[in-house]
């Protein structure tokens, strides 16, 4: 009888996972684009920053989701580490969805009645529909239906098991169920699975409601053990924002737990106050969500010096490079004073591409994954400066300082699209070792004329002018050798089209050198380089 049990647990368990990750994948695809306007434009205050976190974590009902999407806008510099941790305690919050979901309809209420319906709906929409926002809606449907179903499963299985069993009313005391909690979560990696389990547990008179709220507080630090594993050989911003994860987690439900008969009285009052049913899946639902949201409460205004902490730790070379040296915040309000700022700093960017762009020319056996760190310190700096440059005030800004500020951005880009391009030098050496002559060397001769631009004083009129007959002439040579099948189409083809990004990355490089800050300044940084 007790397999059978297990059998019904662990199916019913397996239908509540497939489900909510069905769910979770249907809503992204539906509203991805919505949601992340929403991080990146609404996380301007830290109450701006958990109310988003709260809102998507949940719509999506993944906080793992949110907590990735937040880690790429700080990695872009869209967002502050501040920021994005308001984002992750408000997430925290968020996920008291499932608790509140699980209680109030999973309970009292005929499941298969509206489940089996929502079902057949949400599999019919899935079916019918070609496009693909309604494909996703569909499935959306389909993972709620299952989720009740899974849901009703888990239910049969332990009010089965409650009569007779040795768990039933037992007390092995609030540190074995916080463990019980915690390795719940770890096992499944869905805190989500293992609250519902506890909640069905309690609710059927199966363990105590005070084990039971131990029991979610270790299912919520268990939550932690997504991030720290998922982080292990991530960005530096990622490591942060999982350590600062873990320590709301870990303070929240340290907190909880030393204050435990406090916080269970709270509940039975907010339970009358509320006009709630008094059962014990609405009660560790209020107290799920009324720790998480004092959680908040004592983290939030801690929140900047916990960012400022957090960025001493995992630092690297790279992360160096990205970081400003020369943006002065104080002097946003002067623009005038700002000029030299963003000149010395963009010759600091200047450096950094051009230091790339030597090693994808010269160093043999590279990979683009082997420069990846420094493009991305590179882009982020990008980002910061373009950043720096709209926020300087605009009100009574001189003629002068507009055009020169407007240079100034169209040389980042200038110098960003170098970045993106810098990847096809490698392809196209990568391409003429196995071509034959004088094609290959023709390649060589033009890759040649690319180097001498970072390091010759020659016109730089003269140098688009030789660029532009050097592609002209690959690009005829390797059509006529097409023709003569002395090269195959096929490997003619890619040759061309890394061709056009290679000649496109040099108009954008020679542009940038053009409208580059003082040649004394730049070769000041070039020697350092």
């Amino acid at each position: 009888m007790t397999f059978d049990v297990l059998f019904q647990v662990a199916g019913g368990l397996a239908l509540f996972m497939l489900a909510m990750e069905m769910m979770t994948n249907g809503l992204k695809q539906t509203a991805g684009p919505q949601l992340r306007h929403i991080l990146a434009n609404w996380t301007r205050t830290p109450i701006r920053g958990v109310g988003s976190g709260m809102l998507i974590t949940g719509i999506v009902q993944h906080s793992g989701a949110v907590t990735v999407a937040t880690i790429g806008f700080v990695n872009a510099g869209l967002m502050t580490l501040t920021q994005a941790l308001t984002v992750v305690f408000g997430a925290n919050v968020g996920t008291t969805m499932t608790g509140w979901l699980v209680s109030l309809v999973g309970f009292g209420v005929n499941i298969e009645a509206f489940a089996l319906p929502l079902l057949a709906a949400g599999v019919g929409l899935r079916l019918a529909s070609s496009h693909h926002r309604r494909k996703a809606m569909g499935e959306t449907i389909t993972g709620f239906a299952l989720f009740f179903l899974g849901l009703s499963i888990l239910k049969s299985a332990l009010d089965g098991f409650t009569e007779g069993s040795a768990l039933s009313g037992a007390d092995y005391g609030l540190p074995a169920w916080l463990l019980i909690g915690f390795l719940g979560t770890v096992v499944t990696q869905s805190s989500s699975a293992a609250l519902a389990i506890v909640l069905t547990a309690a609710s059927g008179g199966l363990i105590t409601l005070d084990n039971a709220a131990a029991a979610v507080i270790g299912a919520n630090l268990g939550s932690t053990s997504t991030a720290a594993l998922s982080v292990i050989k991530a960005t530096s911003n990622a490591r942060r924002l999982a350590v600062g994860h873990i320590l709301f987690n870990v303070v929240t439900g340290l907190i909880a737990l030393s204050i435990l008969p406090v916080m269970l009285w709270s509940v039975d009052r907010l339970t009358g106050w509320l006009e709630l049913e008094a059962n014990a899946a609405i009660s560790l639902a209020i107290f799920h969500t009324l720790f998480n949201v004092l959680g908040v409460l004592l983290m939030l205004p801690l929140a900047g010096h916990m960012a400022r902490l957090l960025g001493r730790l995992f630092r690297s070379a790279e992360e160096d490079n990205a970081r400003p040296r020369y943006l002065d915040h104080t002097l946003l309000d002067t623009p005038e004073l700002a000029l030299e700022a963003t000149d010395r700093e963009i010759t600091r960017f200047f450096a950094l591409v051009e230091s790339l762009l030597r090693a994808a020319l010269d160093r043999q056996n590279l990979k683009p994954a082997d420069m990846a760190k420094r493009t991305e310190s590179a882009r982020t700096l990008f980002y910061a400066i373009t950043d720096y440059i709209t926020r300087l005030r605009s009100t009574g800004m001189a003629p002068d300082i507009v055009e020169t500020l407007t240079t100034s951005v169209r040389t980042c880009r200038y110098l960003n699209e170098v970045l993106a391009l810098n990847h096809h030098i490698l392809a196209v050496r990568d391409q003429s070792a196995q071509l034959p002559d004088p094609l290959a060397g023709l390649i060589q001769d033009y890759l040649d004329l690319i180097r001498s631009t970072t390091n010759s004083g020659a016109l730089l009129e003269s140098l688009d002018e030789e660029c532009e007959k050097r592609y002209q002439s690959i690009k005829a040579q390797t059509l006529r050798m097409m023709v003569r099948q002395q090269v195959s189409a096929q490997q003619g083809e890619a040759l061309l089209d890394t061709l056009s990004s290679l000649r496109r990355l040099t108009d954008q490089w020679l542009k940038a050198l053009m409208h580059l800050p003082t040649s004394e300044t730049r070769n000041s940084y070039r020697n350092s380089a």
